[in-house]
C-alpha cells in the first residue's frame, strides 16, 4: 500500500476533509451526542463537547502518520461544518486491505450522502493508497448500513456469527468486500457508458 494520509478529497455535494478542534462543537451537535446515531457503533454517544474535543484532538495526532485516515464529512450547501465521520477502523497491511467505517447525523440520512462519502473514500484507496481489498462490516439488525454498502458495489460475502461489538452488545457482522480489480473493472464499465 502506498499510504499518504489523510488528504482532502472532494465530490459534486461534498467535501471530506481533516478534522481540526474547531469542529468539536458541530461534532457533538450534529452526530456524537445522538444515541440513534451510535446504536449500532462501537463508541459510546458523547455527553458533553469535551467528549468530542478530546476524541479530535486523538485524531489530529494520530494524521502524523501515513497510515491514518479519518475524515470530517462536510456538506458543501452546509457551510464547513460536519455531519460526520468516515475512516479506516482496521487495516491490514500483509494483504492490502482497509476496512472502513462511518456514521451521519440523522438529519442526513437516507439521502445517498453516506454512499457518496463511501464512493469517493473507495476510489482513494484503490487508485491512490492501491489497496488490494476495501471491507466493510455492519450489524444485521443495521441494514440500513448494509444498503450503503451494496450501492457502493461491494459485494455481500457471509456473516459471522457473535464476532462484533457494538453498543447493543456482542453482534453478528454482516461482511462486504471488493477488490481492486473489480474497481478497476466497474471504472472501466462506467467509462464506456
Amino acid at each position: 500500500m502506498k499510504h499518504c494520509g489523510t488528504k482532502t478529497l472532494e465530490t459534486n455535494r461534498l467535501i471530506l476533509r481533516r478534522y481540526t478542534l474547531n469542529d468539536a462543537e458541530a461534532m457533538y451537535k450534529n452526530y456524537a451526542s445522538s444515541e440513534e446515531v451510535v446504536k449500532f457503533l462501537n463508541f459510546p454517544v458523547h455527553t458533553n463537547v469535551e467528549v468530542s474535543k478530546s476524541v479530535i484532538q486523538e485524531w489530529i495526532d494520530s494524521y502524523e502518520k501515513d497510515s491514518s485516515y479519518i475524515w470530517a464529512i462536510v456538506l458543501k450547501e452546509n457551510g464547513p461544518e460536519p455531519i460526520g465521520t468516515i475512516s479506516v477502523v482496521e487495516q491490514n497491511e500483509g494483504v492490502g486491505m482497509v476496512n472502513i467505517g462511518y456514521s451521519i447525523g440523522e438529519k442526513w440520512w437516507h439521502q445517498g450522502i453516506t454512499s457518496e462519502a463511501l464512493h469517493e473514500v473507495m476510489r482513494f484507496f484503490f487508485e491512490v493508497v492501491e489497496v488490494n481489498r476495501v471491507e466493510l462490516c455492519h450489524d444485521p439488525n443495521n441494514p440500513h448500513s448494509g444498503g450503503v454498502m451494496r450501492k457502493c458495489g461491494l459485494k455481500y460475502e457471509g456473516t459471522l456469527r457473535r464476532v462484533g461489538m457494538n453498543n447493543q452488545g456482542i453482534c453478528d457482522s454482516c461482511y462486504y468486500g471488493m477488490l481492486r480489480e473489480e474497481w478497476n473493472d466497474e471504472k472501466i464499465g462506467r467509462s464506456d457508458k
